[in-house]
């Protein structure tokens, strides 16, 4: 039996991960943890029967308890409550899906506390992997991708040598504005930024993904995960979603991970790795999808994902920079505040406007958070 500590449960990432332990016999959860969805963190916990659970905000958190009063759940909030969520004895494997940089230090946590990671948060190695992955490899955990880009090389990566890869193929659905120009998209609606062709994800990555600000994200996490540089990391656009990432080898072998666009089955693998089981979902029908497309990307329309690539190259408190001010301006573009481009703008603007700082600690990591939001809040809000 794997025990399983959830954070971040009532995000799409953590109700899958649910879905997945009901499903098997040999998956238990012994904590939850979200920021303030207690509604549905209520019915997780009546359900799955958590020793512990965290909610973030402290209001929330005794809100909470009050609505299960009546059963023998440890209740905790804050920093220390998802820390506590994460190192819990009993867990053997912490699915980390918390949004936003929130997720760095109950991730550390747990590796010092020698747990394996399902990652599924982004921060944590965009703003961290020079922290990150010399302590997994001191600990001797393991760190399991569940983003499906992530998860497909990593499967494509089992039984090869790693020291003879050439590249990672990082593939792109392309969003809802594959062929449009930069200036097509001054002026499209939150609404047709939020309707993705492939994927049901929640409402900041969708956002991303329609920017192309997310695989940007994603190159950075791979530069980390695989122990490449930028230069061995190609973008390819690939609009059915079907080859969710591939590897080429020194010999020209390009091994793939195929299959249709669904989260359960990299969250499962990660969950049950190296075994597999079957999962009850739509499988492939190569007949039925006939044909594949791959296109290389466009950079002159999906600038933040060029200006990704620049920023990883900098490294530093550059690509921290780079995820607050696209936090802070997809928050703005969900409100209806800026422009759909103004995301990249902010982006740059902010990229331009502070030094590079080496080798940053946690602590500067949150406090260079908080300086770009205040940045952004001071130059763009004011009138707002």
């Amino acid at each position: 039996m794997k025990s399983i500590a959830v954070l971040g449960s009532t995000g799409s990432i953590g109700t899958q991960t649910l879905e997945i332990v009901k499903a098997n016999d040999n998956l238990k959860v012994c904590s939850l943890a979200v920021m303030s969805n207690i509604d549905l963190l209520e019915k997780q916990t009546r359900e799955f029967m958590p020793e512990c659970v965290c909610v973030y905000d402290n209001a929330k958190a005794k809100e909470f308890k009050e609505k299960i009063k009546d059963l023998n759940v440890t209740v905790v909030t804050g920093m220390e409550g998802l820390i506590m969520c994460a190192t819990l004895p009993q867990a053997d494997i912490v699915l980390t899906a918390v949004v936003g940089m929130i997720g760095i230090r109950p991730t550390i946590a747990a590796i010092n506390a020698g747990k394996d990671i399902a990652l599924a948060n982004k921060e944590t190695l965009v703003c961290a992997g020079h922290i990150i992955i010399p302590l997994v490899k001191e600990k001797n955990v393991n760190l399991l991708p569940v983003d499906s880009e992530h998860s497909a090389i990593f499967q494509s990566m089992n039984g090869e040598n790693k020291k003879q890869i050439k590249q990672i193929l990082l593939t792109a659905s392309g969003g809802p504005f594959r062929g449009k120009t930069f200036e097509e998209l001054e002026n499209v609606s939150v609404g047709q930024a939020l309707a993705h062709p492939n994927w049901s994800m929640g409402r900041k990555i969708t956002i991303d993904s329609a920017t192309m600000v997310n695989k940007g994200l994603e190159v950075m996490e791979a530069k980390w995960l695989f122990d490449v540089d930028y230069d061995s990391i190609t973008v390819v656009v690939h609009p059915e979603s079907i080859v969710h990432s591939m590897v080429e080898y020194e010999d020209g072998a390009v091994i793939a991970q195929m299959g249709v666009p669904d989260m359960k089955l990299p969250i499962q693998y990660a969950l049950l790795y190296p075994d597999r089981k079957n999962i009850d979902n739509e499988r492939l029908d190569l007949f039925a999808v006939a044909s594949l497309t791959f296109e290389e990307p466009d950079y002159n329309t999906f600038k933040g994902l060029k200006l990704a690539f620049e920023v990883g190259k900098m490294g530093g408190i550059m690509p921290t920079v780079y995820n607050a001010a696209n936090e802070k301006a997809v928050a703005m573009f969900l409100e209806e505040k800026i422009r759909f481009n103004d995301i990249y703008r902010i982006i740059a603007d902010c990229v331009e406007h502070f030094e590079n700082i080496e080798n940053p600690s946690v602590e500067v990591i949150l406090e260079y958070e908080s300086a770009v939001y205040q940045y952004i809040e001071e130059r763009y809000c004011v009138n707002i």
